[in-house]
């Protein structure tokens, strides 16, 4: 009789799961919730982290110069601008745009209320973003004084896009100077900006005249088409001084994501909300299959007497759990989506889903309710016929 066991195919799983529908229904929504728990604390995370590079990844640039003494995008430090034309004696460097980076005391041209704002200058003939408007309106800047708004700045910074359109003279101060808005572009707060402002580097240095002579906080570097951009950051970090830093374009975004992973609370935050979920899951599950297998251990216990093997009871349980993760996983998937899409219109967050960890989540859910399979199935092997009879 044994032998016969696999040969009829009984969903026996499936059949014990769905025996009590409410049970499994509480079950699914279990692992819903956990999965959702996972799905948003990682999505926050990785929105953060992408949030925090918003203008990293329109640099036109291959290569980018920085201070060895800058931690981030929100503590910048400046470096001699000759680092940057002693770059250009290298056959593969194309061009490089020397660019001012700080954050500056913007004030509401509606309330008057001040805020930080980043406000980057450069050259306007020189390549900055690779973006169409914003090149499009960089020769308005020559004049001292003008800037160009970033609309999609957070609202405190006042209705500055709304009243452009308009066709209103929009002036106010920056770094306690009079400056005039002479172009919109759209790009997004950072997480390390809550807005953007553009403007030429004679305007830069005119609103924050304490810069040191020759200063400047980034480089952009481009390369001839074809070149290895890796090969010719190692090649120019052997021949330029140590008071800069050069990275690939990927290096200064993956620089800037490093420090809010590992220099602040964030990362660790919501990893450890993840994990909190994952274990929420994992009791969730283990309580179901081992009231499971505690209800119908007489019926094991029967099957094992008949002489049916332990391993073939255990991959009952363990089908079971694999069922569960199956059956959970995609009400979880559906609502993240839902979530993201409410969180993405309140915040303005990139927090979107990514098949990787679209992909991560499932195989979390997956060892969740194995493991949880596991656990409950020490119960079953635990298990004497003789005492239960």
């Amino acid at each position: 009789m044994p032998s016969s066991w696999p040969s009829r195919r009984i969903p026996l799983a499936w059949l014990l799961l769905t025996r009590q529908p409410m049970r499994l229904a509480v079950a699914l929504a279990g692992i819903a919730f956990a999965g959702i728990l996972m799905f948003m604390q990682l999505g926050f995370r990785d929105g953060l982290f992408e949030a925090s590079i918003t203008l990293h990844k329109l640099f036109d640039a291959d290569l980018v110069l920085i201070s060895p003494r800058t931690t981030s995008s929100v503590a910048m430090e400046g470096f001699p601008r000759r680092r940057l034309v002693q770059s250009m004696a290298h056959p593969s460097v194309e061009g490089v745009s020397p660019v001012h980076w700080n954050l500056l005391s913007w004030r509401n041209p509606q309330n008057r209320a001040t805020r930080s704002i980043l406000v980057l200058g450069f050259e306007p003939l020189d390549p900055l973003l690779q973006d169409d408007s914003l090149r499009r309106q960089a020769p308005l800047l020559s004049q001292r004084g003008r800037v160009i708004f970033d609309e999609r700045s957070r609202e405190e910074f006042g209705p500055i896009g709304p009243w452009f359109r308009q066709g209103r003279q929009i002036e106010t101060e920056v770094a306690g100077k009079r400056v005039r808005v002479v172009g919109l572009v759209a790009f997004g707060p950072s997480f390390g900006a809550d807005g953007n402002l553009f403007t030429s580097a004679e305007t830069f240095l005119w609103l924050m005249p304490d810069t040191p002579a020759g200063s400047i906080e980034l480089g952009l570097i481009q390369l001839v088409p074809g070149s290895d951009p890796t090969k010719v950051a190692a090649d120019l970090r052997r021949q330029l001084p140590r008071d800069v830093v050069v990275y690939t374009k990927q290096g200064f975004e993956d620089f800037e994501k490093n420090y809010w992973a590992t220099s602040t609370a964030i990362g660790f935050i919501f990893t450890l909300g993840s994990a909190m979920g994952f274990v929420v899951g994992c009791v969730i599950v283990y309580q179901i299959l081992h009231g499971d297998v505690s209800d119908h251990l007489p019926e094991y216990a029967t099957l094992m007497a008949m002489g049916y093997p332990l391993r073939d009871l255990l991959g009952v349980v363990a089908r079971e759990g694999l069922l569960l993760s199956l059956l959970g996983y995609g009400p979880a998937l559906v609502a993240a989506l839902g979530f993201y899409g409410v969180v993405r219109s309140a915040t303005g967050l990139p927090v979107v889903m990514t098949s990787g960890r679209a992909l991560l989540v499932f195989v979390l859910i997956l060892v969740m309710c194995m493991v949880s399979a596991f656990l409950a199935m020490r119960r079953l092997a635990d298990a004497d016929p003789a005492e239960i009879f």
